[in-house]
């Protein structure tokens, strides 16, 4: 069986909960519980403080984990990383108060800083030739200024609505963090095998989130041009319609290029265009 260490509340704790009942695995979770056995797929959950997955992975009390970047390197054990999981997406970010004056970065030089993240703040500071006492605390970070602890803050940033309801403004960004897959060294061929089989269906997942699933009908004389319009895996599916000379093209477009693809289609005499969201997606 296989020990998966995640974030024990949160939003990173939502989303890769999200993530493996996505990836069809079941399990009953709870506030009041610290770990739960899922009941078709060989996998134990464990609830943790983000800070701490890092150190239980190396150490193998878990085997894999989920855990943002930012924690990652701040506890120096990116070596860890299997890939990034392209959610929670967030950034770390210097704020002031929002009646400071603020040109540049170098108007830090000699002020207090308080953080949660001293080792990425500092490495920040030195690229850029900034001297600055950084003041470590845990939680809270935002009310520092207004209690006279430091003229700014580095912290986590995601909407920057918990800065503004703080009389804060973001002034630089630090880092850029997302989830991360992370597992120890030490994995045994069992515990190999079992990794492998999660992140096929990972895959799976992210390769569904990504893309949308499109139908449409075309005069048969339009098939080509509209063909070439549609990115596919092998080519587009082309099905004879009912009425003669019309045909139904089934293709998957990547999300990115979706309107932009719409509309080449459109223009070029597709109908009847219907987009189906993609479950799962193997190829």
């Amino acid at each position: 069986m296989l020990r998966l260490a995640i974030q024990k509340s949160g939003r990173l704790s939502d989303d890769s909960l999200n993530l493996i009942r996505e990836c069809g695995i079941s399990f009953i979770s709870s506030s009041l519980k610290l770990k739960t056995e899922c009941t078709n797929f060989p996998l134990e959950i464990l609830f943790l403080r983000d800070d701490d997955i890092p150190g239980y992975v190396a150490d193998g009390v878990a085997d894999i984990g989920i855990v943002g970047e930012n924690v990652l390197v701040e506890e120096g054990k990116q070596e860890l990383t299997v890939e990034k999981l392209g959610f929670s997406k967030c950034r770390l970010s210097l704020a002031v108060p929002k009646s400071a004056e603020y040109n540049s970065v170098q108007d830090l030089n000699g002020k207090n800083i308080a953080t949660s993240y001293p080792n990425l703040l500092q490495a920040y500071l030195q690229e850029q030739g900034v001297k600055a006492n950084i003041h470590t605390i845990s939680g809270s970070v935002e009310i520092a200024p207004s209690i006279g602890l430091a003229e700014a803050i580095c912290d986590i940033v995601s909407s920057g609505s918990t800065l503004i309801s703080n009389g804060l403004k973001e002034v630089e960004r630090v880092f850029k963090s997302e989830a991360a897959l992370i597992a120890t060294k030490e994995l045994s061929e069992e515990k190999r095998e079992i990794l492998e089989k999660l992140l096929f269906r990972i895959h799976a997942v992210q390769r569904a989130r990504k893309a949308k699933y499109i139908l449409l009908n075309s005069p048969n004389d339009k098939i080509e041009e509209i063909s070439r319009l549609l990115p596919s895996v092998k080519a587009p599916t082309v099905l004879p319609l009912a009425e003669e000379g019309w045909s139904s093209l089934h293709s998957v477009v990547n999300e990115d290029d979706f309107w932009e693809i719409i509309e080449k289609i459109k223009d070029a005499g597709a109908q009847g265009i219907l987009v189906v969201p993609i479950e799962k997606m193997i190829i």
